[in-house]
């Protein structure tokens, strides 16, 4: 008995494990059933979904940038494709040895690491970076072969910007370069991350900064399939890429070009309107630089060159540059007093070489001119008729009245970067100034400003509005560089329409004095020499503006002060005289006078809109040297020129030496030539402005 009971309790003991085991098994099947529906039904879509990630990649297509013309529909910036050498930095061991390997397969210079080592620097470890670009076929076949021992490192092809014809019209143009940390920001948060995805450069200066969006296009994408490493194996679908639009200026870069050969190696800016609409004919700021350095990144030390050059080639002198105007602000002033009734055409100022104010003696520039009218004022340049007219007028009244000219303010143009100058006022010099005796505005500070020095500091911009308005019979256009953009797809032209324009309300005899003295400049006064013999009637003034200030009872000397501190020369100017189709405004800087260095320059601005003529060989270098007046040589004519604007583009890359001699012979030739038509002086006009 007692064994049957033992037997019968192990059974009972084996069936409960039986029982606790297939409930076991039952959970753990009802587990997995559960969980397949989860995955099977509930997250069916999802799990689906990274499946087919897992299987295809999306790859973003980058457009192709659009295209940057001239006027006449000259390309000033296009695209070329070539392949690049990059490094991926997370995926290499040893980076250093890694490069000193490649350097035996490929060549890599020096400015090649210091250019990669700027980018690596401004990027994150894991982007792919350049060590090599505009690789050579050979150059391709020899890295593909020893592929295999260089993980980390692969060729792309990419598409590359290029600028034909370098230095030429750089400032307008600008450059494009590595998007950085703070752009990719501002992307973000202008919800246009998607259309940038693979695109590591954008527009940093000039039109490429400002139209940006219309040179972009749309970014496109490319499904493929994908194999377990991640490569790619076929295409599944895609979505083409949009190439951005291109970009038509106003400019005429064969006129840009002219203007930047005439300043030679000197400093300034000059900017050229059309009056009628307020179309950039010419924007010119010297020295100029290379935005080509900038396509690949450029290195460190070919970047310290140019930003700590004591001539500044990165600033933007047109746009940034401020001035005072000088003898150019009387026209100005004088239409101020026909306005506000202070003056009247026939109103006589004694000119006795001097004026007195507050004890002070506030000098002219010569001897005394005695009794001028306006017309005389203008045309001789008298200081003291202005010194007079200033004292009349007041601080604020000048401020309010050159205001709406855009003196002092932005005029809106068409690129970033604009700088507003200085428009004195008292309200002014409140806000400028944090002490109580340095905020007080002193009657004395009124009087400098009446012949364009003292606070007066402009933009050449803001000049050539001014006097383009002037020309326009007071009505005043907002200046543009950029007039139409075309579809790169449909290639329909689409004109890029422009601000109404302003009638800044002058009485049209009012305007007829001061247009009818400044052209009594060009035929009896200052610029005479310069415009003798021009089959147009232009109007303009010179002018001369102070570097340094010069004190009262001293006596200006240019030979016993540094270059840099020495007189800027000034013109502005418009032509014809009865309907005017240019005005501009130009700087020469620490050049001296303005009728002898910078209204030559204006002379052949003219002759080219005008006549379409071309300075002579012996004349382009009478005037860079500052010996020109009414221009020498037969000129050469414009249309036959084309030739010379391609051999600019053409002339990229080291020069030989037996070329730099050969050139270097031909300018002495031509010196030599110029000295023999030119005798003698220095300088063509020996009056102030």
């Amino acid at each position: 008995m007692t064994e049957l009971r033992d037997v019968e309790a192990d059974l009972s003991r084996f069936r409960a494990r039986v029982l606790v085991v297939g409930l076991v098994i039952l959970l753990a099947f009802s587990l997995v059933a559960a969980r397949l529906v989860y995955l099977q039904v509930v997250r069916h879509d999802d799990l689906n979904a990274q499946a087919e990630s897992n299987r295809t990649a999306v790859v973003p297509i980058v457009p192709n940038r659009g295209l940057i013309l001239d006027r006449n529909g000259v390309v000033l910036a296009t695209n070329y494709s070539a392949y690049t050498l990059e490094i991926t930095p997370s995926k290499v061991g040893d980076l250093d040895e890694t490069i000193e390997a490649l350097g035996h397969l490929v060549e890599i210079t020096p400015r090649d690491k210091r250019r990669f080592k700027k980018l690596r620097d401004e990027s994150r470890n894991f982007e792919s970076l350049p060590i090599r670009t505009r690789l050579s076929d050979e150059e391709v076949a020899r890295f593909a072969a020893q592929r295999f021992r260089f993980p980390g490192v692969d060729i792309k092809a990419r598409l590359f910007r290029s600028y034909p014809y370098g230095e030429l019209a750089s400032h307008v143009v600008g450059y494009i370069g590595r998007i950085n940390q703070a752009e990719k920001e501002r992307i973000e948060d202008n919800d246009e991350e998607g259309n940038y995805r693979g695109t590591d450069y954008i527009g940093k200066l000039g039109v490429e900064q400002s139209f940006e969006q219309q040179l972009h296009g749309n970014t496109g994408v490319e499904q493929v399939e994908t194999s377990a490493g991640g490569r790619a194996v076929r295409k599944l679908t895609s979505s083409p890429a949009t190439p951005g639009d291109t970009v038509m200026l106003s400019i005429d870069i064969q006129l840009q070009k002219l203007v930047e050969d005439l300043f030679g190696e000197r400093r300034g800016a000059l900017v050229a309107l059309d009056p009628r609409n307020g179309e950039v004919l010419a924007f010119v700021s010297k020295p100029t630089f290379d935005p080509n350095l900038f396509v690949d990144g450029i290195d460190s030390e070919s970047w310290q060159a140019l930003n700590e050059s004591i001539n500044k080639p990165l600033l933007n002198r047109a746009l940034r540059g401020t001035y005072p105007p000088g003898s150019t602000y009387k026209p100005f002033m004088a239409l101020a007093a026909l306005e506000s009734g202070k003056r009247q055409p026939g109103s006589i100022t004694n000119d006795t070489g001097s004026w007195m104010f507050g004890g002070h003696q506030f000098r002219s520039h010569g001897s005394a001119l005695g009794s001028v009218d306006m017309y005389q004022s203008i045309v001789k340049s008298s200081n003291v008729y202005y010194y007079s007219l200033a004292n009349d007028l007041g601080v604020d009244a000048m401020h309010d009245f050159m205001k709406p000219l855009g003196f002092g303010q932005i005029t809106g143009i068409d690129i970033h970067g604009e700088v507003r100058g200085v428009l004195p006022s008292q309200a002014w010099k409140r806000n400028a100034y944090r002490k109580a005796e340095q905020q007080k505005w002193y009657p004395g500070e009124t009087i400098s400003l009446g012949i364009g020095q003292g606070y007066n500091t402009f933009t050449m911009l803001q000049l050539a509005q001014a006097t383009a308005v002037l020309a326009n019979n007071g009505i005043k256009h907002k200046p543009r560089l950029v007039i139409a953009t075309q579809d790169s797809m449909t290639r329909a032209t689409h004109p890029v329409a422009a601000d109404a324009p302003e009638n800044l309300g002058y009485k049209p005899e009012n305007v007829a004095v001061i247009r009818k003295a400044l052209v009594g400049v060009t035929q009896e006064g200052t610029s005479t020499r310069v415009f003798a013999g021009a089959a147009y009637l232009s109007g303009g003034k010179t002018g001369t503006a102070q570097a340094v200030t010069i004190g009262q009872k001293d006596k200006y000397n240019g030979t016993k002060l540094e270059e840099h501190q020495r007189d800027h020369a000034v013109y502005m100017a418009f032509a014809p005289a009865d309907q005017p189709r240019i005005a501009l405004a130009v700087i020469v800087e620490n050049a001296g006078w303005g009728a002898g260095v910078a209204a030559p320059i204006a002379r052949r601005v003219f002759d080219y809109v005008l006549l379409g003529q071309y300075p002579s060989e012996e004349d382009m270098l009478a005037v860079q040297k500052g010996l020109a007046a009414a221009p020498i040589g037969k000129p050469r004519q414009a249309a036959d020129m084309a030739g010379l604007l391609a051999a600019s583009a053409a002339s990229a890359g080291p020069v030989s030496a037996a070329a730099a001699q050969a050139k270097a012979a031909r300018t002495a030739a031509l010196a030599e030539a110029v000295a023999k038509l030119i005798p003698g002086a220095s300088a063509v006009e020996t009056n102030a402005d």
